[in-house]
């Protein structure tokens, strides 16, 4: 399985204590240059930092189509990292992209890029039995009481999801 990330999901992963979570679920995660230093260049974040460079499972990449990232940069207001995830992603026509931000995902779904974000993730690995109910449901509350940019409905929708335990 091919699997891309952008920069939030991982840094919602390390608030949640769940980025463990990407080795087993799929093996390898695939990191564009950009996004590996918006993950580790603020010195602010050197704990972070350093979690992301020991992980194993996250290798990064580089893109050899700098002017379709400008292009897309330019034509969506996208960040560079999450134009590097887009672009890369469907280069190697990746399983997966992880991203969280609305704009990034409706332009990477117009591609037809198949998306996932921190909470897919999270009910992913519950339905995989890699997290309990209990332990699922501290990971959403910790995101959202981080502020971490969760819609209400969506909160409720991860919930329920857990509640009826029914994937």
């Amino acid at each position: 399985m091919i699997v891309v990330s952008d920069t939030t999901p991982l840094i919602s992963l390390m608030k949640a204590d769940s980025l463990p979570l990407l080795a087993p679920l799929f093996g390898e995660v695939l990191l564009p240059e950009a996004v590996y230093a918006e993950l580790t260049s603020n010195p602010r974040f050197a704990e972070e930092a350093k979690q992301i460079s020991s992980c194993a499972f996250l290798r990064v990449v580089t893109l050899n189509e700098p002017r379709a990232v400008d292009i897309l940069r330019r034509a969506n207001g996208l960040d560079l990292g999450e134009s590097e995830a887009i672009v890369y992603a469907d280069g190697v026509k990746a399983d997966v992209l992880l991203m969280d931000e609305a704009k990034g995902r409706a332009v990477a779904k117009s591609m037809g890029l198949r998306i996932m974000g921190t909470i897919g993730v999270l009910l992913f690995a519950y339905e995989e039995k890699l997290l309990s109910v209990d332990r699922t449901r501290r990971a959403l509350e910790t995101l959202k009481l981080a502020n971490r940019h969760i819609s209400d409905d969506l909160f409720s929708y991860a919930l329920s999801k857990l509640e009826s335990q029914s994937f």
